[in-house]
């Protein structure tokens, strides 16, 4: 999820945000590869699949998550032969715009020599792409398969029916029992070489089942397949939490790591995944005293609680403000005749008519209670934080930490450590100063002007009232966004995807017919990803729109992720073959990924990573015309397709460091560069084009509404700046002092670091933080990845100069250097190679003040 400022938008924009696309988030862990909480209270496991009770058997939670027959192609000929005629006329009418579009695209300046049309793979019909999602409501594609039967969630053969998860739960617990005990028991040089590729399979084993059954119980519109997935993911992670609380397989993989001979004869993606174990038991603290970890647990599982009920029942100390209705002149009217009784008005303090109010309410007395009510959380909801912010001290001081954040930034972060966090905010605060001071001139100015009075100062409520003054300014010489929509229907989006990737990475989309059963939806359309040299490399199913109970997030979900399959599996999955009660497959390496997607190359099988990307795009239900994107949507869409490319491309042998699942503050780099794309001119010339007079769009539309929407962007950074400094600072050692007051710190990092005005003493913003329950010590994330993502755009595709955007070195570039690497090689190395920059080599704290030092320089807030 992009995580975007409420005060970009007008009311219209706010309210639909608020309801359907909450903002402030960023994407992180909610994205469909969550980390699991580390511990959790033991309980027993089925006993059907229990582990050797004879020996001692741990794994973490974090280490278990994960961030996937015959091909029926979909006959291009027979689609459009099924087609309307007046769509297959815009079709037609399309493709002669292919034929004529070079001097029509010469609006886009000097990237006028990348035509729009660029050949692609004589091999990808992407005019079929564009079919699939831009069909009329209610029509779908025909089915040529002659087969009836159902073949299952995700082709996964145990998933015909509710029924199937409970024995899909079973055989994976009872073949990670095995794998439990064949490390336990592993005694000889070979066996200790082996223990990495045997964590990683169990680790895969339980991901295979929580990840889909985690899917499958928030999007399934079937309650039955909700419940069985529910039932599933609570069977194996009950198993788990038993496997937390031993510690058998710490020791022995302590006891591979300690012997030259075994760590002699893995790779390095090997070695990075054993010490991301071993990170892993750590931070659960497996090697205490019984007692230390029996304490462990508890205070685990208290934080569970209380950061729950902090994020559920965070409220304000006062519920609204009710005012004579004279007070709250400028208020937009369709919400002024909402929240009118009588003669007063009544704003809540939490959601978006307060925000709205502190837009649009001329009178300042007014704003400031507003404003007061709205920055005041209730004394409850500041326990609940405290709380969970001093058990989270004690928990990370038992495991050997100094603090919390030295616990979270320890392993799977570039940062490190908390002193390196600070000097990444430090240098970006340096960066930001001179952009957000200008800014800040430039609201005083509006509101003396405004006010006649010469020496009037910028108060804290005055902030959105003069920024959305100054934005409506703009926005009145913007065309409306329908005008810019009609550019962008889902299926020229998503045929603009596929021909981008083309040109960069050689990948592209081939749309699948799906076989019964497959999908859980008939909006559901299947994507094969395939390379330039004709290798299936992934899976990729498109929910995009929008159905009642659906979540209204969009998100990219890995329901499978990539991973070696050995020998000794197929052999095992063969001896299982035809087993009673067992599903048919077709031959071992089918039955050994449960019947999902598996490539062969060169006598190895991997499993195919298997995504599914969830919006809830608005359908047209008008049947002559697709459904189109406000340019939003289109950066959203961007956004969530950079995840899905990661995961697409790191395809690795080791599930632990396949895809997205590499350092938290590097897994939004990809997606966040996508958004440049979405911006660049070139790329958008290969697809964005009336729907029906087939014009090219004229980028002006675009560099309006961007230029609009990061008006003040500097503010908005200051910010983000100053939230990832409280985090920070709430989980560091002074939490752990007797007199630790969240507030009093909360002011303390406003009074030092920032610009514009201050919260007034006794507001305490911080109860509405719920950042802090998900992303304790890690929330720079965002800022960290913004700035990567600006820097990798500027110097590896040189802002898009010159049709850059789209050459195929550029692509190979990234694609070589971090995106193939998952979290299998450093993300320093990673990151040095790309940029050609040795400085960052060493990953310390000069390494991250220097990404601070570039800051965050979007042209379009220049101009």
């Amino acid at each position: 999820m992009k995580q975007v400022s409420r005060k970009q938008m007008n009311l219209h924009e706010l309210q639909q945000a608020t309801s359907r696309h909450p903002r402030n988030t960023h994407c992180g862990r909610n994205r469909g590869w969550p980390r699991l909480p580390q511990t959790a209270v033991a309980t027993k496991s089925p006993s059907s699949a229990h582990p050797d009770d004879s020996r001692d058997i741990p794994i973490t939670a974090t280490m278990l998550a994960s961030g996937s027959p015959r091909r029926l192609w979909i006959c291009a000929h027979c689609v459009r032969q099924r087609v309307s005629s007046s769509h297959l006329q815009q079709q037609r009418s399309f493709r002669r715009g292919l034929q004529t579009a070079t001097g029509e695209t010469a609006r886009f300046d000097h990237h006028s020599k990348i035509p729009w049309d660029y050949a692609t793979s004589p091999r990808h019909d992407d005019a079929v792409l564009r079919d699939l999602f831009d069909a009329p409501t209610g029509r779908s594609f025909p089915k040529f398969s002659l087969k009836k039967t159902n073949a299952g969630l995700f082709k996964n053969r145990y998933l015909t029916s509710p029924n199937g998860f409970l024995l899909f739960a079973q055989k994976n617990l009872e073949r990670a029992t095995r794998i439990v005990r064949t490390v336990l028991s592993a005694s000889t040089t070979e066996e200790y070489q082996g223990i990495v590729r045997s964590l990683d399979r169990l680790s895969d084993l339980l991901c295979r089942v929580l990840d889909l059954s985690d899917f499958v119980r928030m999007t399934h519109p079937d309650m039955q397949f909700q419940q069985a997935a529910a039932n599933a993911w609570a069977m194996v992670y009950q198993y788990m939490n038993e496997l937390n609380t031993m510690t058998g397989l710490n020791d022995q993989l302590g006891k591979a790591l300690s012997m030259p001979e075994v760590t002699a004869a893995w790779t390095e993606e090997e070695k990075i995944v054993a010490q991301l174990l071993k990170m892993d038991f750590m931070k659960s603290a497996v090697n205490l005293p019984k007692e230390s970890r029996n304490r462990f647990v508890h205070l685990s599982s208290r934080i569970s609680e209380i950061g729950s009920a902090f994020v559920q029942g965070m409220e304000p100390q006062r519920k609204e403000v009710r005012l004579p209705a004279h007070r709250f002149y400028g208020l937009y009217p369709s919400l002024a005749a909402t929240l009118k009784v009588r003669e007063y008005i009544s704003i809540p303090t939490m959601g978006s008519e307060a925000a709205a109010a502190l837009q649009s309410v001329y009178d300042e007395e007014t704003r400031k209670e507003i404003y007061l009510g709205q920055r005041t959380a209730s004394r409850e909801t500041i326990m609940y934080l405290e709380n969970m912010l001093k058990l989270r001290s004690e928990l990370a001081r038992l495991a050997g930490f100094e603090s919390h954040g030295h616990m979270a930034l320890k392993d799977r972060m570039m940062a490190k450590t908390p002193a390196s966090a600070m000097q990444f905010l430090l240098a970006l605060r340096e960066h930001n100063a001179p952009i957000i001071q200008e800014e800040l001139r430039e609201l005083t100015e509006k509101k003396r002007e405004r006010l006649a009075i010469p020496d009037a100062e910028l108060q804290a409520w005055d902030r959105d009232f003069y920024m959305e003054k100054i934005r409506a300014d703009l926005r009145s010489r913007v065309r409306q966004d329908d005008h810019l929509a009609a550019y962008f229907s889902v299926g020229t989006v998503m045929q603009g995807l596929s021909r981008l990737f083309d040109r960069l990475y050689g990948i592209r989309f081939v749309p699948r017919e799906t076989l019964p059963g497959e999908t859980w939806h008939p909006d559901v359309k299947r994507l094969d990803v395939m390379s330039d040299d004709g290798e299936q490399v992934a899976v990729l199913y498109c929910d995009l729109f929008y159905r009642p109970q659906k979540s209204p997030n969009p998100a990219h979900f890995t329901v499978r992720c990539s991973r070696e399959i050995m020998p000794g599996e197929l052999e095992e999955a063969g001896a299982e073959m035809g087993a009673a009660g067992m599903p048919l497959f077709d031959d071992a390496k089918q039955a050994a990924n449960d019947g999902m997607e598996t490539s062969s190359r060169n006598g190895t099988v991997k499993q195919l990573p298997t995504i599914a990307l969830v919006c809830d795009f608005p359908k047209n239900e008008n049947s002559r015309e697709p459904a189109f994107l406000s340019y939003y949507s289109v950066e959203t869409l961007f956004h969530e397709m950079g995840h899905a490319i990661h995961s697409i491309l790191a395809r690795t042998s080791f599930q632990n460091v396949s895809g997205t699942r590499c350092a938290t503050d590097f897994a939004e780099l990809p997606s966040t560069l996508m958004e440049h794309f979405a911006a660049d001119p070139t790329v958008l010339s290969l697809f964005a084009r009336h729907w029906k007079t087939d014009k090219p769009l004229p980028y002006d539309l675009v560099t309006e509404r961007i230029r609009v929407s990061k008006r003040f962007e500097g503010m908005d950074t200051e910010q983000q700046i100053l939230l990832a400094m409280v985090d920070q600072a709430y989980h560091s050692s002074a939490v752990a002092d007797v007199g630790f007051d969240s507030t009093s710190t909360f002011h303390d990092i406003q009074r030092r670091f920032a610009h514009g005005p201050r919260d007034p003493p006794g507001t305490c913003w911080q109860g509405f933080f719920s950042h802090l329950h998900s992303y304790g010590s890690t929330y720079y994330s965002y800022l960290f990845d913004r700035v990567l993502a600006e820097r990798v755009w500027r110097v590896v595709f040189r802002a898009g100069e010159g049709g850059a955007a789209v050459d195929r070195e550029n692509g190979e570039r990234l694609k070589q250097n971090l995106l193939k690497w998952g979290g299998g090689r450093d993300p320093w190395r990673c990151l040095a190679d790309t940029l050609q920059d040795p400085r960052l080599a060493p990953g310390d704290e000069k390494s991250m003040a220097l990404v601070g030092s570039w800051g965050i320089k979007d042209d379009f807030c220049r101009k």
